[in-house]
């Protein structure tokens, strides 16, 4: 059972970026999102990407990517009229990953909306705390943990056959920097996009330091601000039961897409319009 719950943890260190794989078991607690705030994607009105709001948008990428994981959703928001920045997050400890956008944050100033994608959601989850200039926190099938939780404390509750899979498609190099296996990345991460694009991304991928898997969240923002969260009912790699147990924790307004993880690349068009979504709150409109 040790050996269980050390592979699990290292092995959700992709969940921090490129997460974990397929689904929650059939007794799962995780919950279910509430109707009320529930979009789903048949719904949707997509056909007028446009926006009144001046607010600003920071985009923040998970683990194992980079600022470029946004490059299809940022020329929508910009031909909105938002200034935006795509972080570069540094991979190396949580509090340098909140670092970097708390900087990005006083750079473009208020008012701001925080984005995050996959590991990317617990580092907008600390560096909205307390922070005049954010009004509002959106979760592209992202981690958010609350007070001193890990981003993995709820994966020891998946199924323990998942072990042996996660094995075999993730690898650490000798500094301790964790890789999705990039034969692996367009099957598991990115299923639904297209293929020449996926091996891209497998080669492009940046590691991301094992220890963060390790560190214990702060007080989370999306106790203090409005929420959205997607969630990529298709991921295989963070459990969508997962995502919809964040989603109703926070009270968020829900969008559910029939995606992979890597929804913002697959699906620009709907996260960008949810993203706007959180601006024209912010702003009032």
């Amino acid at each position: 059972m040790k050996n269980y719950f050390i592979n699990i943890r290292s092995l959700a260190l992709i969940c921090l970026g490129l997460t974990l794989i397929a689904s929650v078991a059939s007794n799962s607690n995780f919950g279910h999102a509430s109707s009320t705030n529930r979009i789903s994607i048949e719904s949707a009105r997509l056909n007028n990407l446009t926006s009144t709001s001046d607010t600003n948008i920071v985009l923040v990428h998970g683990a194992g990517s980079d600022g470029s994981s946004w490059s299809k959703v940022i020329p929508i928001l910009t031909d909105a009229g938002h200034r935006v920045i795509a972080v570069q997050l540094p991979l190396y400890s949580l509090r340098d990953d909140v670092d970097t956008v708390e900087r990005a944050v006083d750079r473009i100033g208020g008012p701001t909306v925080l984005v995050g994608h996959s590991y990317g959601g617990e580092v907008i989850t600390n560096a909205g705390y307390n922070n005049s200039n954010v009004t509002s926190l959106v979760y592209i099938a992202a981690v958010a943990p609350d007070e001193g939780e890990a981003g993995n404390d709820y994966f020891e509750q998946l199924p323990e056959e998942f072990s042996k899979r996660f094995n075999d498609s993730f690898a650490m190099d000798r500094a301790g920097f964790m890789y999705f296996n990039p034969e692996k990345l367009p099957e598991f991460y990115a299923q639904d996009v297209d293929p020449a694009e996926a091996e891209i991304l497998a080669v492009v991928q940046k590691p991301f330091n094992q220890s963060i898997i390790g560190e214990k969240s702060g007080p989370p923002a999306w106790k203090q601000l409005p929420t959205w969260y997607q969630i990529s009912e298709n991921d295989l790699l963070l459990p969508p039961d997962l995502q919809r147990f964040y989603s109703e924790r926070m009270n968020a307004t829900t969008l559910s897409l029939n995606s992979s993880h890597a929804s913002l690349i697959s699906h620009p068009n709907e996260v960008a319009q949810l993203i706007l979504n959180a601006t024209e709150r912010s702003a009032g409109t």
